[in-house]
């Protein structure tokens, strides 16, 4: 998106820069929570497999 909006400079197209930039500060707002969270892991316990003849 940001080659997008630097071409759209480059011609000239003023619209579609403002259009760009409002798109990629949505996309940013959407992964900023998930850059928080980024190499943090939850443990789940999946308790211990049986058998049938376990049960």
């Amino acid at each position: 998106m940001i080659a997008r909006i630097a071409e759209a400079e480059r011609e000239g197209w003023l619209g579609e820069v403002e259009g760009l930039q409002v798109s990629l500060a949505g996309a940013e707002e959407k992964l900023r929570p998930l850059e928080c969270h980024r190499g943090q892991h939850t443990e789940v316990d999946l308790g211990i497999p049986t058998t049938r003849g376990d049960r």
